[in-house]
């Protein structure tokens, strides 16, 4: 009898054991992994770049010829799991001006519209995945360095998207135990009426059908990167344009480039170097620079921002690092609340002009023009742009009487403030002279970035402690994954707009208006301003360079100047509504409705406007210092 009673403890303590475990998976398996992932191959990649130059004498495990093959796939293999965690985060990029306004109960149903939606889109990503590997294994296909089969990268895509399905399932479980019956059945209702018109109609122009279903998904909330997809497979299943197995080809053809990876690495230096010692070190600087102007804790901020943004490449991260700490001092000093946070928004768009810039890295690879070029040209135009909202934010100041927090400069204190701060400042020493040296590409020179901070966060300042640098892998990896997720979609999406020759109709049109260079580019600018306002900047550049830039090369644009125009007017959609990200950033530390940031920002917004008509009527002003690169 004993030994039965001792039997059943036994098992309920492994059942107990076991449900602990599946618990902790579920909660941390997608963190762990993007932790353990993003640790292999900043390493791999740190360790290329050492051996190339300081071991010269011997060569690691010919680490050269295989290394920058595995980085690539291990990056696969975290940016879907990492999308599953944004998936359950419920954290990806979506345009919510519309939902935001409508019902909480009609909000519900159109989350389970874009999930039943999003379901679909998965099993054709799933099975065509599963017919990509059945195929390589029947082929015997291996990867060209390492020579490993083929199959194992390719399993990234049907593996992390049954992870992904598996979250989703998650939130609806959790959304219909909210909703009525009569909503679970309104939701279904709409999902099976945005599939009667392809279902019962036959060849609907493709392309007016693409951007219809596509414009209609993004009202609806459906995140970015699935009303991509989700838009040319409705498409495709109508006109049968691209077989089906191409989406899952695409997803994982889509990401698995080199270049891409830079933008993972900019955005852990951003927040690892951002949550340590380095950017107080910043501030200080600044402080020491400028603080004793009328108005010097809002020019500390700009300068900092500027500072920062050669760390980052992140407009939201930037203003989430600053923000934090110099909103509640400018408050503290008698700053209007309202404007401090819209001179953090503001200064933080520059985060992403100069180099290194997130979106110069997607529109770089996307119109397939030098990354290294286009950040070199991104200092001039965010010089000026740091310059126009200074001048700003002295005359607003003086106005307001806002004084500086010191009499005079103090050249002593400058030069220990700068001494101080020298392991943040030669941060971008070591990004850009890495590139333009020529002794590392972006991407190496990123992963270096994300070396040096750790070090000297963990080991030099001792202030980010590992449980620190776990939380910030994490985030990195959420914020990549939400990216690299999109762009893969948008390589399906673009695949579709070349075929149906999109870019020729658009040009058609808009030459048709006027072949004026001058009005073409007013247009232009006009547009991408409007996009700013509803979409994310770098969901924008993937969709509008392979349409817009072939048209501009017509009228003798160069594309690295019109890369600059695209990402300084996209930069201004940052601090402009409905879709102001910085806005919400700093509106989320301020406490401040969106609103009330919206009015003192507006002559930020067209101080900047004037900076972006400058970049596009002078050429020289982006193509100056990249001129000096031939």
């Amino acid at each position: 009898m004993e030994d039965c009673i001792i039997m059943i403890k036994e098992e309920a303590q492994q059942r107990k054991t076991f449900s602990g475990l599946l618990r902790v998976l579920d909660q941390r398996f997608e963190e762990v992994a993007i932790v353990a992932g993003f640790l292999f191959f900043t390493i791999l990649i740190t360790l290329q770049v050492i051996n190339r130059y300081v071991l010269t004498f011997a060569d690691i495990a010919n680490i050269n010829v295989w290394s920058e093959e595995l980085a690539r796939y291990v990056f696969i293999w975290v940016s879907y799991i990492g999308a599953a965690l944004v998936i359950k985060k419920r954290a990806n990029i979506n345009v919510d001006a519309v939902t935001r306004i409508l019902p909480v109960s009609f909000s519900k149903v159109l989350n389970l519209v874009s999930s039943l939606l999003t379901f679909v889109l998965f099993y054709i990503l799933i099975k065509g995945g599963i017919a990509t590997i059945t195929m390589q294994v029947t082929n015997h296909q291996v990867t060209p360095a390492m020579g490993i089969p083929m199959y194992i990268p390719y399993l990234a895509v049907p593996l992390g998207i049954s992870l992904m399905f598996f979250r989703t399932l998650q939130n609806i479980i959790a959304d219909i135990k909210e909703m009525s019956f009569q909503s679970i059945v309104l939701g279904i209702a709409i999902t099976i009426i945005l599939f009667l018109p392809i279902l019962l109609v036959d060849n609907i122009n493709a392309t007016l059908l693409l951007f219809a279903y596509f414009i209609l998904l993004i009202i609806m909330g459906v995140p970015i990167a699935f009303s991509l997809g989700i838009a040319t497979l409705v498409t495709t299943i109508n006109s049968q344009a691209i077989p089906l197995d191409y989406f899952s080809q695409a997803a994982f053809n889509g990401i698995d480039s080199f270049p891409i990876m830079a933008i993972p690495f900019f955005v852990a230096a951003g927040v690892i170097m951002g949550s340590g010692g380095l950017l107080r070190r910043l501030l200080n600087l600044g402080n020491e620079l400028v603080g004793f102007f009328p108005g010097g804790l809002a020019l500390v901020t700009v300068i900092t921002c500027m500072f920062f943004a050669a760390i980052s490449g992140s407009g939201p991260a930037t203003v989430a690092a600053v923000g934090t700490m110099m909103i509640p001092e400018m408050k503290r000093q008698g700053y209007s609340v309202a404007f401090s946070a819209a001179i953090v928004a503001a200064a933080g768009s520059i985060g992403v002009i100069i180099p290194p810039s997130n979106p110069f890295v997607i529109y770089g690879v996307v119109g397939q023009e030098s990354v290294g070029k286009l950040f070199i040209a991104g200092i001039i135009p965010g010089v000026l742009i740091g310059i126009i909202l200074m001048i700003l934010a002295y005359s607003t100041s003086k106005k307001n009487g806002w004084k500086g927090n010191k009499d005079r400069i103090d050249i002593i204190a400058v030069l220990r403030a700068a001494w101080d701060a020298k392991l943040a400042l030669v941060v971008p020493v070591i990004i850009l002279g890495g590139i333009y040296g020529g002794y590392m590409t972006p991407t190496e020179a990123a992963a270096i970035s994300v070396t040096y901070g750790l070090i000297i966060g963990l080991f030099v300042y001792r202030d980010l402690k590992f449980k620190d640098m776990y939380n910030c892998l994490v985030e990195s990896g959420s914020t990549t994954a939400v990216i690299i997720i999109l762009m893969a979609m948008a390589t399906i999406f673009g695949r579709f707009i070349t075929i149906e020759r999109v870019a020729e109709t658009v040009a058609a049109f808009v030459l048709g208006i006027s072949t004026n260079k001058v009005i073409v580019l007013l247009l232009i600018n006009i547009f991408l301003l409007f996009v700013g306002m509803v979409m994310e900047a770098l969901a924008a550049i993937i969709i509008l360079t392979p349409i817009l830039l072939p048209m501009v090369s017509q009228l003798g644009v160069d594309p690295i100047q019109f890369g600059v125009i695209m990402v300084v007017n996209l930069a201004i959609g940052f601090i402009t509504p409905p879709v102001g990200v910085n806005l919400f950033v700093a509106s989320g530390i301020s406490k401040v409705r969106i609103e009330e940031i919206t009015r003192p920002a507006i002559p930020l917004i067209l101080g900047m406007i004037v900076i972006l008509l400058l970049v596009t009527y002078i050429p020289e002003i982006s193509l100056w210092l990249p001129s000096l690169m031939r």
